[in-house]
């Protein structure tokens, strides 16, 4: 009877064991869990962000003022329109 009651605590012990181990685990998986959910809330918080940025980088006000400024750009009109007269045989 000692061998079976011997073999039953070590059993019990075991899967005791076995049981706080698992416990373990669990809790650090539902941490990073939780982890990777505020990242992903913190990503999405940032890429409404930049994208009403990108809105309003992109309003033609803004190009064109930029297109104006930097690029020294300027509508096109008649008086600063070249023409270009095509070749006598046509386009070959």
């Amino acid at each position: 009877m000692t061998r079976v009651n011997v073999v039953l605590l070590l059993a019990v012990i075991a899967s005791a064991l076995y049981l706080v181990q698992v416990q373990y685990q669990s809790r650090r998986l539902i941490s990073e869990l939780e982890r990777a959910r505020a990242e992903g809330a913190r990503l999405q918080t940032k890429q409404e962000q930049l994208q009403v940025e990108r809105r309003a980088q992109a309003t033609p006000q803004r190009v064109e003022g930029l297109a104006r400024q930097q690029l020294a750009m300027r509508h096109a009109s008649p008086a600063v329109t070249q023409y270009v007269a095509a070749p006598a045989g046509g386009m070959q």
